[in-house]
């Protein structure tokens, strides 16, 4: 028996590689699929099944592209209606790996399809459990994600989750190997810890979720305090269930490489977003006038699907070399329409002497000089609520990140404003100036360091939490 698990730390998330005997199954691909194939080809293996947790929302899966180049069937829980050809799995069927047994075990909550596959090694024993959404390490998948057609609220789902737990993984021995499919980081939960695997023991002692409590406690604890759900899950969770463009079709499309001329034409159609992913510090110093910035170094993909539109095409500018991954982690988030790169990168546009915008840079100190003798300077924290209500700086106001994908956000800003932007080191800053100056709003200063480093200069600044003043 043979078990790996491949971990995606930009989405958190883990897919499963199984082996017996020259026959392996892997469970919940990412869309991008040569690392399955070069395990199964390297140990000489055919892969027979891809398992499905559920459909997806935070990102597509490669079942579709691995099923293709494999033979493999794709097996669902049971209540899976798709678009193309699936094996939909009763309750407890089982199915065979080698000297290995798979048995499904139906598990709705996170989603209605929602199942646990558990594994028993070659004498029959319950061996690892692989639990999706289900069960995280620390926590239980989010309830609130009930697809089109469903009109199931978050506490009919939560309920389901608790019959779901205490039937199917509170009976199962403490020894069991339990292998989630996302780790610290994901937004499919709230409470996730940080190792990518437990045991069934482990997670019956420390998980919140796993305490003895009631139904109706069980849902408070699992609905409380959830945040919103990124606006691309839903859109995620629809291409799972409908089928998408293969990757290599998706990238033919994406690592066309364009003219500075040819590029800047395309950049001026209302239906092209310029998208710029080069580090932060690259970015504030020059970038194509118009571009959105969300670089490659933070939660790429995340951030990507929450903030750009998937109904326009997207045209790049990378560090040259970096094409095809952007293209990649991109489409693992649902976007195909792409119509090539700037070729040459932004030193190619600077170099033939094209217009370029950019964004000041200003070091904490500075703004803290800044804030007493600045009457028009408004210092906008784009942190999340959460963060902004653990500590910030008196004067600042909060506009989270995902916001500003609203022009309305930018309501009161005019300009007389001097904006000062920050979030909580550096990262997030940088894309939501990028999509304020977008707007045409252009007095913008980006707070180099974030947070982390005006909480350094305690003697500086005067802050609240809470609403209440922090000395």
């Amino acid at each position: 028996m043979f078990i790996q698990q491949l971990y995606t730390g930009c989405i958190s998330e883990a897919a499963y590689y199984i082996e017996s005997n020259g026959e392996a199954a892997v469970v919940d691909p990412i869309r991008d699929i040569e690392e399955y194939l070069e395990v199964a080809t390297k140990r000489n293996a055919k892969i027979k099944y891809i398992f499905e947790t559920h459909f997806h929302a935070d990102f597509v899966s490669g079942h579709l592209d691995l099923a293709a180049a494999t033979g493999a069937t794709i097996v669902y829980g049971p209540n899976t209606i798709t678009s193309f050809p699936v094996h939909v799995a009763k309750d407890k069927e089982q199915f065979n790996i080698g000297g290995l047994t798979v048995e499904v075990l139906h598990t709705p909550g996170h989603t209605l399809e929602s199942s646990c596959f558990l594994l028993k090694d070659e004498a029959g024993k319950d061996t690892a459990i692989f639990t999706g959404d289900t069960l995280f390490v620390g926590d239980v998948g989010r309830p609130d994600l009930a697809q089109k057609g469903e009109e199931l609220t978050m506490e009919e789902l939560a309920g389901m989750m608790y019959e779901s737990l205490q039937d199917k993984i509170m009976p199962l021995a403490d020894d069991i190997t339990m292998y989630p499919a996302h780790g610290a980081g994901s937004s499919c939960g709230k409470n996730m810890g940080p190792e990518t695997y437990s045991t069934i023991g482990e997670q019956k002692q420390t998980n919140y979720a796993l305490q003895a409590q009631t139904k109706e406690a069980f849902i408070k604890a699992v609905t409380d305090g959830l945040a919103e759900p990124p606006n691309y899950f839903p859109i995620n969770a629809k291409i799972n269930k409908e089928g998408y463009e293969r990757l290599d079709a998706v990238l033919e499309k994406g690592l066309q490489p364009l003219s500075v001329e040819a590029f800047k034409l395309a950049s001026q159609q209302d239906d092209i977003v310029v998208l710029d992913t080069r580090p932060g510090p690259l970015f504030t110093e020059g970038y194509v006038p118009g571009s959105i910035f969300i670089g490659l170094e933070g939660r790429f993909a995340e951030w990507a699907g929450s903030l750009l539109p998937f109904d326009k095409t997207i045209i790049l500018v990378t560090e040259e070399g970096k094409e095809k991954e952007t293209i990649t982690r991109l489409a693992r988030v649902g976007f195909e329409k792409f119509a090539g790169y700037l070729q040459g990168g932004f030193e190619k546009w600077k170099a033939v002497g094209e217009k370029f915008d950019l964004i000041i840079d200003v070091e904490v100190d500075e703004l803290a000089m800044d804030i007493p003798f600045d009457e028009s300077l408004v210092l906008v924290d784009v942190r999340k609520e959460t963060e902004y209500a653990d500590g910030h700086v008196k004067q600042a106001v909060n506009i989270p990140l995902n916001n500003l994908i609203d022009p309305a956000s930018m309501a009161d800003f005019d300009d007389n404003h001097n904006l000062y932007i920050h979030c909580q080191s550096g990262y997030r800053s940088i894309i939501a100036a990028s999509l304020i100056k977008k707007e045409g709003i252009h007095n913008i200063r980006n707070v180099v360091g974030g947070w982390k480093a005006i909480n350094e200069l305690k003697d500086k600044f005067e802050f609240e939490k809470n609403a209440e003043a922090v000395n």
